[in-house]
């Protein structure tokens, strides 16, 4: 079995940035991947303004205490182009409005006393006080997104803030996706005897599309390998990444793997971490391709999926385990298909207010949650198959081989927060 970060760092070394680019509305760019810098054309703010409401004077016309009491030359608002202030004079000015040519600062009406067409300066204002110079957010030619940015509300913001209307990114991933297992029932249908809800097929499409995936869904498959090997086949077309659930462990009815096998490839297969074990990586041929070509590739050790080649990824069926290895595995993978440059999820370093006597010859990562004093409770129920834990918790705790926990040590926290954007 391969180590958790051994495996991650196989997944990610094939997965180079997909092509295609289009452009869209800024409006629609949420959770896109830029394909290019995005450069300002401007200054922000384009002039100076004032960042308060109040009154623009020149510094000089106050440098006697004695004559503080200046006229109002002018009423500035926002969005206003104002003329030079005269000397001697003063401009009453809004939050956001033009800095008029000749002002040197801003003085707050709450440090003035108007009266009529005058006003008292009852304070001494330095140089560019209450100014927001031209350029002191952006400066024009500066890159404000480099490519790779994938795009979040503020970011979106940012690229209006300079006039952009539309943006390069690039084309969705495209996945397919699977489950297998003949005691798989959708909700709504009658639940036979043996058989479960396929609670993994609600929560994989959730996450995928989260992860704003263009997804085919082709639902469950039957327990056979011909069923199996001809959804491979068909899913391998026109997709980026074929994602399935259940049938990649060495049971009798795990068709999975010798599917993908025949198909294609598999670079790897099973992790030392719990819970996931079972998870598989590798890619499946577009196409037809005679059983010798089938073998020759298959016998290859690169990761890198050819252009005649999908990628593919299996998943554990146990609900927990699917949903822990996509997070951990899964959504990198489909972050640097899209040309995400950063993929790690930053994790914390938070206090454990539990023991856990028993270690794990695995990597384990269990569900924990943050408590009022800022610790970390655990599940008291770590099994694969309690779902319930992953919508109890706040995140994982990544807990390395062969450590037992003692209360009031520090672990690494991974917030499902990091996980799930």
């Amino acid at each position: 079995m391969l180590a958790t970060a051994e495996a991650l760092a196989t997944l990610l070394s094939a997965a180079s940035p997909i092509d295609g680019v289009e452009s869209i509305p800024t409006l629609d760019a949420l959770n896109r991947v830029l394909s290019a810098d995005v450069t300002s054309p401007l200054d922000v703010p384009p002039m100076h303004t004032s960042s308060m409401d109040g009154y623009a004077i020149r510094v000089a016309d106050l440098a006697d205490a004695r004559n503080q009491r200046l006229p109002v030359s002018q009423r500035i608002p926002a969005g206003h182009a104002p003329e030079a202030l005269k000397p001697g004079t003063a401009a009453r000015i809004f939050t956001g409005a033009t800095v008029p040519p000749g002002a040197d600062a801003i003085v707050m009406q709450e440090q003035t006393e108007a009266a009529g067409d005058e006003v008292t300066i009852l304070h001494s204002p330095q140089p560019g006080e209450w100014i927001t110079a031209q350029g002191a957010d952006i400066r024009s030619g500066s890159v404000i997104l480099p490519a790779g940015t994938r795009l979040t509300p503020q970011a979106l913001g940012l690229a209006a803030s300079v006039g952009c209307a539309t943006l390069a990114v690039r084309r969705r991933v495209k996945v397919a996706v699977f489950f297998t297992g003949d005691e798989l029932t959708m909700p709504g249908e009658p639940l036979k005897p043996g058989a479960i809800y396929n609670s993994n097929r609600f929560t994989l499409r959730g996450l995928l599309d989260k992860l704003g995936c263009d997804v085919t869904d082709y639902g469950i498959v039957a327990d056979k390998l011909d069923a199996t090997r001809a959804t491979l086949r068909e899913a391998a077309v026109a997709h980026d990444l074929i994602l399935t659930c259940g049938g990649v462990s060495v049971g009798e009815e795990d068709h999975v793997k010798p599917a993908v096998e025949a198909e294609g490839r598999l670079s790897m297969w099973q992790i030392a971490m719990k819970p996931g074990k079972p998870l598989a990586f590798g890619a499946v041929r577009r196409g037809a391709a005679t059983e010798e070509a089938a073998a020759s590739r298959s016998s290859s050790a690169s990761a890198t999926a050819s252009a005649s080649e999908t990628f593919f990824i299996g998943l554990p069926g146990n609900p927990v385990s699917s949903f822990a290895t996509f997070l951990l595995f899964v959504r990198p993978f489909i972050l640097s298909l899209a040309g995400v440059r950063t993929v790690a999820p930053r994790a914390l370093s938070l206090r454990a207010d539990f023991t856990q006597n028993k270690a794990d010859r695995r990597n384990e990562f269990l569900r924990a949650r943050i408590n009022p004093a800022g610790g970390l409770d655990l599940f008291p129920n770590q099994s694969s198959a309690v779902l319930t834990s992953t919508v109890w918790g706040d995140g994982l705790i990544d807990n390395p081989p062969n450590h037992a926990i003692s209360a009031g040590e520090t672990v690494r926290f991974i917030p499902f927060s990091e996980l799930l954007n």
